[in-house]
């Protein structure tokens, strides 16, 4: 209501009472990743760009001319491919055929000729039609059938074009997703449907492992659903979650029950399972509180499996996103896990930097930090002893090392 809250000073780091949370391992550096899901054109200077500075890149599987591109510049990037688990798509049908490389595991026609009972269903008997995507059309992921012709057609083509691994798009939690209010006759819960896919993801592991290709699936709003998290990426490589932490320029997400530490343990869980993580905050390019609350996050868990990648517009997966001047900074190795320093807010100190977040709501007054023994360095450049942060910021700081 207008109220400015009176900063509050923190001692500083390694006071007594601070409690270790989020224990992961790794180092200081940033790793992030390139979605080119659009299909839009892409130099060969851009490809070798971003191949030498992406530890990840996803692209479509009619892309696979580019996969010998990437590696020729950089032979340790992972090259995934897009594929939808849960829909088949009528625009990739065309004359009565499929297309030869599909953004799915099914083709539409092949589906629709040989078994229109892998179409998921309402309670009226019709076919589920994604809402906002035309052409989409929803199917039965817990059938076994479905299953096993997914994982045979993603692996056969993702093999040929010599991609590391497949990105699995819509691993679903509620049961209305994509047709609000209304669920599927065969899954009328968000538990029955979550059983569905873990059915999947179950049935078809073996078959990506025996086939050498990584799985990471986009799992975004597990942190909605208690443990959705972790009982998929049980039976993967990794989770993508497309819309973390930050969803706007102002709605930042912050600290209670299905907030900050949720969305931040999905990368601390992974990275305890020799998982991967990718994170993908929403946010205007330029906006620096989005950016720094959503990257000191990442720092305070990521190890050496997680990335991070920001996007300013929804679906907006053509051009590389912006590299940060962060991303090339190297705070060392973590003394230790992540910890309380105040009422949610929290810090993460490395052989050559601290990073510190304040996840408390937006509109909550500043706290401020003292940073222990040495002069660090802000982001602007500014030698600091503190740092003073309101809610939902973060601050990544440097020091001579």
């Amino acid at each position: 209501m207008g109220i400015t809250t009176a900063a509050a000073l923190v001692a500083p780091a390694g006071s007594a009472g601070a409690g270790a949370v989020g224990d992961t391992g790794g180092g200081g550096r940033v790793q992030s990743f390139w979605l080119h899901w659009n299909g839009s054109p892409v130099s060969d200077a851009t490809l070798a760009t971003e191949a030498r500075r992406r530890a990840y890149i996803v692209l479509n599987a009619w892309e696979g001319a580019l996969v010998p591109k990437l590696k020729a510049a950089n032979p340790d990037v992972q090259v995934f491919v897009y594929k939808d688990l849960t829909s088949t798509r009528s625009y990739a049908c065309r004359n009565g055929v499929d297309d030869a490389q599909l953004p799915t595991g099914v083709g539409y026609c092949e589906a629709e000729r040989h078994h229109p009972e892998w179409f998921l269903l309402d309670p009226n008997g019709r076919r589920f039609e994604y809402s906002g995507y035309s052409g989409h059309w929803q199917m039965d992921v817990g059938n076994t059938a479905y299953q096993r012709a997914w994982a045979a057609n993603v692996i056969k083509s993702s093999t040929a074009s010599g991609f590391d691994g497949v990105l699995m798009d819509n691993a679903l939690f509620p049961c209305d997703a994509y047709h609000e209010g209304v669920c599927p006759a065969k899954y009328p819960t968000d538990a029955a449907l979550q059983d569905a896919y873990l059915s999947m993801l179950a049935g078809t592991r073996d078959d990506f492992v025996a086939a050498g290709l990584k799985t990471v699936a986009n799992l975004s709003n597990a942190r909605l659903h208690a443990g959705a998290w972790d009982a998929y990426t049980e039976h993967l490589d990794g989770g993508f979650d497309e819309w973390w932490l930050t969803f706007d320029d102002t709605n930042l997400l912050s600290e209670y029950p299905e907030g900050w530490s949720r969305q931040v343990a999905q990368i601390a869980s992974n990275e305890a399972r020799g998982k991967i993580t990718w994170v993908q905050p929403h946010f205007t390019h330029g906006q620096d509180r989005p950016y720094r609350y959503a990257l000191a996050s990442y720092l305070m868990v990521s190890g050496e499996r997680a990335a991070i990648a920001d996007v300013d517009e929804t679906d907006g997966y053509d051009d590389p996103s912006p590299w940060r001047a962060e991303y090339d900074w190297d705070l060392g190795e973590p003394s230790g896990p992540y910890r309380p320093v105040a009422s949610n807010v929290f810090q993460r100190d490395f052989a050559c930097g601290t990073v510190v977040v304040n996840a408390n709501r937006t509109a909550s007054g500043p706290v401020t930090v003292r940073l222990g023994t040495g002069t660090h360095t802000d982001e602007r450049g500014a030698a600091v002893t503190s740092v003073s942060l309101p809610g939902t910021s973060g601050s990544i700081l440097r020091k001579h090392c």
